[in-house]
């Protein structure tokens, strides 16, 4: 069966899809050019025409994970509802118990950003739009008095150390149990809003 014909954007999108694929079942440093073409049934060529070399493609590809991450971050803290209830929704997301994908894409992001600069940048800047979208939503909370948080920038870097590094207890060794995990980071997320896990328990449901 011949197979259709994609505009360049669409065929760029497939390629991008299909790299975050390999590099999450194989790591960069293992991935090939030649994997991703594999994986779609095209020729190599193909993928060095839209990507030249292995590390653009890597960063490309790292770029769409992020931009579609992004996407969903702002989807949930754009929600017509308190900040408190959008903020738990946006951290259960992102802990490792919850539904956001490529956990290990990311680790495998992280240790290869200290030797790549471009990839360095690309996960830089996830992490700098990450924080700022929640610093934002944690300042509405106070200003509304939802909360009590003297420092939402502080407050955002300590729950995202606590759940990047839970990602990687949870996908490198399968440290403690899914509901367990829910639980610290619920408590976590009360303790930085100065409430009790169970009023923030209540206040959410």
């Amino acid at each position: 069966m011949a197979r259709v014909r994609l505009s360049v954007a669409e065929r760029r999108e497939e390629l991008l899809r299909a790299a975050v694929e390999q590099i999450e079942a194989r790591g960069v440093a293992a991935v090939r050019i030649a994997d991703v073409a594999s994986a779609l049934g095209v020729s190599n060529a193909l993928v060095l025409y839209h990507f030249s070399t292995k590390e653009k493609l890597v960063a490309a590809a790292f770029t769409y994970a992020a931009e579609d991450d992004l996407a969903h971050l702002r989807k949930l803290l754009g929600r017509r509802t308190t900040a408190l209830r959008r903020l738990r929704a946006a951290v259960r997301w992102y802990a490792p118990t919850g539904q956001a994908k490529g956990w290990r894409l990311w680790i495998e992001g992280w240790a290869a950003a200290l030797r790549e600069p471009a990839l360095r940048e690309v996960t830089r800047d996830l992490d700098r739009q990450w924080k700022a979208a929640m610093t934002e939503v944690i300042a509405e909370g106070v200003a509304a008095d939802e909360f009590r948080c003297p420092d939402p920038a502080g407050a955002v870097l300590r729950l995202t150390a606590l759940l990047d590094g839970l990602a990687v207890q949870m996908t490198a060794y399968a440290g403690a149990s899914r509901a367990r995990t829910q639980e610290w980071v619920d408590e976590a997320l009360a303790r930085e809003l100065g409430l009790e896990r169970e009023a923030l328990i209540a206040a959410v449901r």
